[in-house]
């Protein structure tokens, strides 16, 4: 007999809501045992016991007694003659009785001890045997069960058989019927594609094992599909499965689920169980569920995970959604939603408190705060203030969390402390750099820093820079969020030496910079710098009045600016948007007398995007110096055009006016233009672009005689920017220009 167990659904009330109870039926039944002997060499026999069963009485009495009086005296044996003797005392008699009571204990043990010996443990005669468990030899028990989808059914080998000499693999597709309404139903989401990508069936690449695997997988799909149907709001659903055999040998089995998705469920009342809120519409004008929706999982978890992120904006730091309720009606198909919400209290910006392993101290987390004190809580200006602190590169981590105080304001809100929690980051990093252009030769770059030597934020840099034209180290000191959030305050001192064709300089240089700068974290649409430079320079150029090179020394003082508007999606890589640049150098030389004069230079740059891996980016630059002559202004202070970062194709400084010797002169004005287009393919990436560009000694740029270069380049996109290598010809090549020219180095051309 068997002992089965159902669960039933049962639906209570008319029209009522549905709820489920659990029916248990169980039904147990014994077999009688029986007890099996094995005698006779193994032969088994009933151990029914059988009772004697008495002689019939007759009645009668035999007529001579068995035995003689005479034999029965002889065979009695004599009485023993103590038997008449006195007794003994009670306490001999207890005394041997003891003894011999003893005497039976000790031969039982000594029995025992021998039983022990001679029978397994099991057989020994303890009704109560304690058993130690077996010891576990196979590791593979330990080993998570299969997934269902994926579980080989091996066919069962009847004794007899012959197995064939291969596996038979079993191809089969699959087919669903009966969802259409839902698809139709369902605009926003395509429940075929969904299932697809979940499906044992789909993912068993139509071949199986045999059929018991086929039905595993089906099994397995009907239930995804039950759940992806009730996710869409159909909690009625249900769902068959049958294969269809192949007509013939070798063809091909049909897997079909059969969908019968009943009605779709909406929504018959939505309830927001929360106390009074400031303002009062906080949550339901935020709540994205409307009465008369369709019950969809999405839908639900994305109006509740709205309300998560709208309340800590609008004072509600502590903001709590507890488990929600949905009470399913079958007629009609709807459902009754209610959410449990502890708004907690209403809040506003206190103070801060740091621990952990400190980079600086509660005064500069203030300084980084874009609020202040008596603000409503803004859970956004929370997030600025961790993305301002991860942004220093102090920390391995740091977190911010609101922290409640107990103190009312003044507006009746409760005061929050932001505890920042920090875990400093190594304050000592080596970065470098290098590259390789035509007219430039190879370059390499390196520096150490000290992130925060003189706190906080007080940074020691070394660096130096070593190439085949070019080579000079210096020292920085630079002070990041000085006195006021995204501030910088630099002072460098340098010493290089340049060996251009255009000129030779050994130059000293004292420079100081403030500036609002934009960080690879942080992107601002607008930042700007100011300062100052002080300058001393040995050089020699070609004096065209002279018309001969001649050594000088010049001393220069200038008050450079800069101002960027940035509307480009990426600080390093950019793809979409613009960049507008100004710069402005006022300047005062004293080299034979005093002279006065500016630079200005005025770039701008745009990025458009066709599709997702193509871009079309341009570039568009002029400079002009005014003031002065350009045989009085010193030549590193001049103008020139040709190389990596300017019009590829030609080398170095080359463009522009020359000397008798072809050595570039520089000038008082320029103007370039480039233009690329990026294709991108995982991390690699080819550009194809042209170059123009052209430098005048007059004071303006006249936009004629431009020279042209094209070329193709690579692209290897990492973490910290992409690898370039462009390779680059001249149009209308001139005597002594190279054929082809190489420039290798870290980020885009612009």
């Amino acid at each position: 007999m068997q002992a089965g167990v159902r669960l039933w659904p049962v639906y209570d009330g008319e029209g009522a809501g549905r709820s489920i109870k659990l029916l248990l039926a169980c039904a147990i039944a014994t077999a009688p045992s029986a007890l099996l002997a094995q005698q006779d060499g193994g032969a088994s026999a009933s151990t029914d016991s059988t009772a004697q069963q008495p002689e019939d009485p007759s009645g009668q009495q035999p007529a001579d007694p068995i035995i003689s009086n005479e034999e029965f005296e002889k065979v009695v044996p004599e009485l023993d003659p103590a038997m008449n003797g006195p007794l003994e005392s009670m306490e001999e008699f207890t005394a041997r009785q003891d003894a011999l009571d003893a005497e039976a204990e000790q031969n039982r043990k000594a029995a025992d001890a021998d039983s022990a010996e001679a029978l397994p443990a099991a057989q020994d005669g303890d009704a109560n045997e304690q058993l130690a468990d077996a010891p576990i030899t196979d590791p593979a028990i330990d080993d998570p069960l299969p997934a269902l989808a994926d579980f080989q059914v091996e066919p069962v080998t009847i004794e007899g058989e012959t197995p064939d000499d291969q596996d038979v693999e079993i191809k089969y597709a699959y087919r669903i019927e009966g969802l259409e309404p839902v698809e139709k139903a369902v605009e926003d989401n395509n429940v075929r594609d969904t299932f697809a990508e979940l499906s044992a069936l789909k993912d068993g690449d139509g071949t199986a094992a045999n059929a018991a695997q086929v039905q595993a997988r089906l099994t397995s799909d009907q239930q995804l599909m039950v759940t992806i149907l009730e996710s869409e709001g159909y909690y009625d659903a249900s769902v068959t499965g049958g294969i269809e055999l192949p007509q013939q040998a070798g063809g091909e089995a049909t897997a079909i689920l059969n969908v019968q998705p009943g009605d779709r469920y909406t929504f018959g009342s939505i309830t927001l169980d929360s106390p009074p809120i400031v303002p009062p519409n906080l949550l339901t004008s935020n709540f994205g569920l409307k009465v008369g929706n369709p019950i969809t999982a999405a839908n639900v978890l994305a109006a509740e995970a709205n309300l998560s992120v709208i309340a800590p904006q609008n004072g509600y730091p502590f903001f709590e959604i507890g488990q929600r309720d949905i009470l399913l009606d079958s007629v009609p198909a709807t459902g009754a939603y209610t959410l449990p919400i502890t708004p907690g209290a209403r809040s506003s910006f206190g103070g801060f408190e740091t621990s952990g392993d400190l980079a600086f101290d509660s005064e500069h987390v203030a300084l980084l705060a874009r609020f202040e004190r008596g603000d409503l809580y803004d859970s956004r200006k929370t997030d600025d203030l961790r993305q301002a602190l991860v942004a220093t590169g102090l920390f391995n981590t740091v977190t911010v969390e609101p922290k409640q105080t107990g103190e009312t304001a003044p507006d009746g809100t409760e005061y929050v402390t932001l505890d920042v929690v920090q875990n400093a980051g190594p304050p000592r990093t080596i970065a470098g750099s290098a590259g390789y252009g035509t007219g430039q030769g190879f370059r390499v770059e390196g520096s150490w820093q000290h992130r925060n030597l003189f706190p906080p934020e007080g940074a020691l840099i070394a660096h130096a820079v070593a190439g085949t034209q070019e080579q000079g180290a210096g020292v920085t000191f630079r002070r990041s969020n000085a006195g006021k959030r995204d501030r910088t305050v630099e002072l460098t001192l340098n010493a290089l030496r340049n060996d251009f064709d255009a000129y030779n300089a050994l130059t000293g240089r004292l420079a100081g910079r403030i500036s609002y700068d934009s960080t690879p974290i942080w992107q601002k649409p607008l930042t700007y710098g100011y300062g100052f430079e002080l300058v001393g320079s040995y050089e020699e150029g070609y004096n065209e009045a002279l018309g001969a090179r001649e050594k000088e020394l010049y001393f220069i003082g200038a008050l450079p600016g800069q101002v960027t508007f940035d509307q480009s999606n990426d600080l390093l890589n950019p793809t979409k948007g613009y960049r507008l640049t100004a710069r402005l150098s006022p300047e005062v030389a004293l080299n034979d007398g005093t002279r006065t004069y500016a630079r200005t230079l005025l770039e701008a740059t745009a990025y458009q995007p066709f599709g997702e891996s193509f871009v079309l980016a341009g570039r568009v630059r002029a400079g002009a110096i005014a003031g002065i002559d350009r045989n009085d202004l010193a030549p590193s202070r001049r103008y020139y055009a040709g190389g990596g970062g300017s019009v590829r194709g030609y080398g170095y400084q080359q463009l522009g006016p020359k000397d008798p010797n072809g050595r570039p002169i520089g000038g008082r004005s320029l103007n370039e233009a480039s233009i690329e287009g990026r294709y991108r393919f995982g991390n690699y990436g080819i550009v194809a672009f042209v170059d123009a560009g052209q430098v005048y000694e007059s004071v303006l740029p006249k936009g004629k005689d431009l020279r042209y270069g094209v070329g193709i380049g690579g692209r290897f996109y990492t973490n910290f920017g992409p690898f370039r290598l462009d390779v680059a010809t001249p149009i209308n090549r001139q005597p002594g220009e190279s054929i082809v020219s190489v420039y290798v180095s870290i980020g885009q051309a612009f």
